[in-house]
């Protein structure tokens, strides 16, 4: 019997050992993607949306949780949740582009928009900028369902370029307009375009180009509010538009102007039809004002972001068996924290709550003041009332106030005469001295640190409700949620 035992016992060292030994021998690709599951066998989604909030991962999240449940409770450790982080469906995705571990977005779009890898800048392709790679909202029409692609930044920016334009660099923005207006994609809705008429103005404009397509153009409230099916085609840009063709930061937004949940609910309005639909709705400003390193504004264009999440809800509510929510960032931008050294374990974010513009706006009075006094005349003191106005910024200690005024005194000078000095750019980035150095105090006060005026390349979430939502869950790279939403949407990845 003690043989026997023996004899069990060996066998089953030996049967591990070789188990060790074959595992050892297997390619490291092939271990890594061992757990990662993309293949789908249920009942495809007929109604698809992927929204993306452009610089977002968990510390934005958090962020806007925290600020949001200080708006709602007087108890400071009441969290607020958004819409989609009660989603039941959660996971991470890696980012890093082809030729480097911190993406950028057109690289970042693209592998989320064609489940293919591509290096920095190039948009749709391969790294050799030869072959184009098919996008799932192309496949998508291909299939007969209709498309929608919204922004609050240009139209043409990356991350919606990437899901209807294949060029070998992002800046290419005439030729991506063109994409767009030959797409026959049926909604576009947001942001204007960057260079509508080419880079030498000399070009026909796409906005005519598209109305030749068949595109209803519109740019005003009255006639975004009126759109209705019978419009078919439709490429609505924001009345209101602020710096490079973007719609305004939701702090800036004044009431009644559109909001990306607007253009999301009409988005659903007019794409709903027998054949299913897929709409990809982006946050786009939230990492812009990431790259600014500004708190205040970035948690309140996530909660913009999360109200129109929250129109793909109520439509999920009417369609739970046969729609498909994903929610997700293209990248970190900021290496943004919760945490200061100055605040040790504390957060205050009561204090971003104090800030009432962008620093896009604040840039504007900066620019202003330095016309108006000259270069050699910026005095802190005539700014005092204004940091305290439109930031709460009223307990300056003395080493504030001379950062501050160091900050000052270097926005005082002409952007066109500033040198690119590596140690100002680690205090300033590209950015207006003044208005970065005081965002940058506020939200230290507020327990909010940053690391960047680019991008990081930390994993980032993954949020996920309806049909095929489970894929969604565990750790893969952001190409294999191209992959998941394709096969869950009854389209063949290319």
């Amino acid at each position: 019997m003690n043989k026997r035992i023996k004899w069990v016992s060996l066998s089953v060292a030996i049967i591990v050992l070789i188990a060790v030994v074959l595992v050892a021998a297997l390619p490291q690709q092939q271990i890594a993607n061992a757990s990662v599951d993309n293949g789908y066998a249920g009942k495809k989604a007929k109604y698809v949306f992927f929204f993306i909030g452009d610089g977002m991962a968990m510390p934005q999240v958090n962020a806007a949780e925290i600020f949001k449940g200080t708006l709602e409770s007087d108890n400071k450790m009441h969290k607020g949740k958004l819409a989609f982080t009660v989603f039941p469906y959660q996971g991470m995705q890696t980012t890093q582009s082809n030729n480097t571990f911190i993406t950028e977005s057109a690289a970042a779009g693209t592998a989320l928009a064609t489940g293919h890898k591509t290096n920095n800048d190039i948009l749709g392709m391969d790294e050799t900028k030869t072959v184009k790679f098919k996008t799932m909202a192309e496949l998508a029409k291909e299939k007969g369902m209709k498309v929608g692609i919204v922004s609050n930044v240009s139209i043409d920016h990356a991350t919606p370029g990437a899901f209807y334009a294949h060029e070998p660099t992002r800046k290419n923005y005439y030729e991506i307009g063109l994409a767009l207006a030959n797409s026959g994609f049926d909604y576009f809705a947001g942001g204007g375009l960057l260079a509508p008429t080419g880079p030498k103005r000399d070009k026909t404009s796409i906005f005519d180009i598209a109305k030749n397509n068949g595109y209803k153009v519109v740019n005003t409230q009255a006639e975004f509010t009126n759109l209705s099916k019978q419009d078919g085609k439709v490429f609505a840009v924001a009345e209101e538009l602020a710096a490079e063709a973007a719609m305004p930061y939701d702090i800036d937004s004044s009431s009644g102007q559109v909001t990306l949940a607007d253009l999301t609910r009409k988005g659903i309005e007019l794409l709903d039809n027998s054949q299913g639909f897929f709409l990809m709705v982006e946050g786009g400003k939230i990492d812009w004002s990431c790259h600014a390193n500004d708190a205040a504004t970035t948690v309140r264009d996530v909660l913009a972001f999360d109200n129109a999440i929250s129109e793909a809800l109520k439509f999920y509510a009417k369609h739970p068996n046969e729609t498909l929510i994903v929610v997700t960032g293209d990248h970190e931008t900021g290496g943004m924290s919760i945490g200061f050294a100055g605040t040790e374990y504390e957060t205050f974010f009561s204090k971003i709550d104090n800030q009432n513009l962008s620093f896009e706006e604040f840039d504007k009075r900066i620019k202003a003041y330095r016309n108006l006094v000259g270069e050699q005349n910026g005095n802190l003191n005539d700014w005092l009332p204004i940091l305290a106005d439109n930031f709460g910024l009223t307990d300056l200690t003395d080493y504030d106030k001379s950062r501050l005024k160091s900050a000052l005194a270097a926005s005082m000078v002409d952007p066109k005469k500033r040198g690119k000095d590596p140690a100002s750019y680690l205090l300033y980035g590209p950015y207006e001295p003044f208005s970065v150095t005081v965002t940058h105090i506020l939200n230290q006060k507020a327990g909010i640190g940053w690391t960047t005026y680019a991008h990081t390349g930390v994993a980032v979430p993954v949020f996920a409700q309806g049909v095929g939502g489970d894929l969604f869950q565990g750790y893969y790279d952001n190409t294999d949620i191209a992959k998941k939403i394709m096969n869950i949407m009854g389209v063949k990845p290319q």
